[in-house]
Parts: structure tokens; C-alpha cells; sequence
């Protein structure tokens, strides 16, 4: 209900940048610049932690969008998701790799869940809502793709806010997992975990876990001796992409024999 009101709302109240508050429009072209203007680029938290995919971000997250997630996330601003949609698409697709035609499988977007408490908090689940501007972008662009939420969480975990890298780790671990009959829907297509923003690390790390556990060709590397060939591309490399990531770990760019997939943020 929640939900309902506030895109309601949003056509009968003055309107503002999420970014900036520029009045009179909803995303002013320097904020839509500052999320999707540059081209995304691979980063890395620090520490790593183990497990983690080979992440792709859209953008820093810091200034016009950080207040643009959070405009999205937490005040409700339900229209944003469609320029945040395409944020995360651009992410996806530099993770993914090209595109060689229709031969290639779908791409299955995965969300990255939030807590059913949060969603009831915030009225709605914002990284479904992405998740699905994105997939729709890509369609557009003539990529097949669609969201699969088959990721939810096991047990009950404490907010993450104020916790350091090792105390989100610990806070997450074994957390998650594939619902039933998921493992299934993960065959169909080439797996992407998404989500909005990367901090530490800990929630990718935690749903690439998750998802390898029932998706067998869902591996962190190609097993030593394995030949060239059909059997390299029966085994799906994971990757991640992200909207926003911390400013620092974009700055950090060391080369890498992995890719991944997986797209996604912290909770």
C-alpha cells in the first residue's frame, strides 16, 4: 500500500532532483551524468573477501549518487528506478562481456535479497525494483535477460550499519540460500547476481555462495587442465555488477585471470 501512495504521490506533489534538488524535474542531466555518464569499471573492496566475484560498477558512490540510491531506497522516490535500471544494466553488460548474438543464453538477473522487515519498512523491495528496469533495459537493447529471485535469506541477520568489513562478513555467512525448485530456473540462462551498491563485499560474497552450492557450473575459475573448447563453455564464469561502489575501490585495478558474474549491494 505504501508503495501505491508514494508513485501517486510523485504526480500530484512538486517534484525535485533525487541527486541534487534541482526543482521541477525528478533527475537533472549533471546527476543523470554523475550515475551512467562514464563507462563501468571493475573494483575491488579491501580487504576482499574471499569468494567474491570480479565486480563491475556503474559509478562512485559518493555525492549526486549516493543521494540518488538513497532517494530511491529509503525515501521512496519509486520513479528513480528506472534511470538507476540503466545504471545497472550498463554494469551487467561490462561484466557479462559482448553480446555475440542470438546463440547466447538469457541473462538471469538475481537479486540480492533484503530482509522481509525491510521491505515492510520501506514499502517496497528496491533491488527487485532495479533489477527489473534493468533487465527491461537490456531487452531493449536487444539482450535477452529477466530477474530470477530465487536468492532468500535462511535466518535472520542484524543491520549491517556500523559494522566493519569483518563483523558483515560474520553477520552474513551461511545466511542465504536458493529456494526451492531455484536451482532449477538457474539452467536457463547465464546467472547475474544484482544488487545496488558494493561496501565490503560480504553480500556478493555471501549470494555467490549460495548460488554455487546448487548451481554446480556456477565456479569461481576454470578447473586446471580443463581443454579448450565445449567443456570451457558448459562452466559459467561468475562476475558482478554494481550501481555504485565506494569511491576507493575504484582505484583499485589489478589484473585478473577470474571473471565472474554476478550484479548486485549491500543490504
Amino acid at each position: 500500500m505504501r508503495g501505491w501512495w508514494r508513485e501517486i504521490a510523485g504526480l500530484v506533489l512538486p517534484v525535485a532532483c533525487g541527486g541534487c534538488g534541482r526543482p521541477r524535474t525528478e533527475l537533472c542531466p549533471a546527476c543523470a551524468d554523475a550515475l551512467a555518464g562514464a563507462a563501468p569499471r571493475r573494483v575491488r573492496p579491501v580487504p576482499e573477501p574471499a569468494g567474491l566475484p570480479a565486480v563491475h560498477a556503474a559509478a562512485p558512490y559518493a555525492d549526486a549518487v549516493r543521494e540518488l540510491l538513497l532517494a530511491h531506497k529509503e525515501r521512496g522516490a519509486l520513479p528513480l528506478a528506472r534511470a538507476l535500471g540503466g545504471a545497472l544494466a550498463g554494469a551487467v553488460e561490462a561484466a557479462a562481456g559482448p553480446w555475440t548474438g542470438s546463440g547466447d543464453r538469457p541473462l538471469l538477473l538475481v537479486p540480492v535479497p533484503s530482509s522481509r522487515r525491510s521491505v515492510r519498512a520501506r514499502g517496497h523491495d528496491p533491488t527487485r525494483r532495479i533489477a527489473l528496469a534493468a533487465a527491461a533495459r537490456l531487452r531493449r537493447a536487444g539482450r535477452p535477460a529477466r530477474v530470477v529471485p530465487v536468492l532468500r535469506q535462511r535466518r535472520r541477520v542484524a543491520d549491517q550499519a556500523g559494522l566493519g568489513a569483518r563483523g558483515r562478513l560474520a553477520n552474513l555467512s551461511g545466511a542465504l540460500e536458493v529456494v526451492p525448485g531455484g536451482a532449477r530456473l538457474l539452467t536457463e540462462g547465464r546467472v547475474i547476481v544484482v544488487d545496488d551498491l558494493m561496501t565490503t563485499g560480504a553480500s556478493l560474497a555471501e549470494a555467490a555462495r549460495a548460488l554455487g552450492a546448487v548451481h554446480r557450473s556456477f565456479i569461481s575459475g576454470i578447473p586446471h587442465g580443463l581443454p579448450a573448447g565445449s567443456a570451457q563453455r558448459e562452466i559459467e564464469h561468475r562476475a558482478a555488477a554494481v550501481i555504485a561502489s565506494s569511491p576507493a575501490s575504484f582505484e583499485i585495478n589489478r589484473n585478473s585471470s577470474e571473471s565472474w558474474i554476478v550484479a548486485g549491494g549491500e543490504r
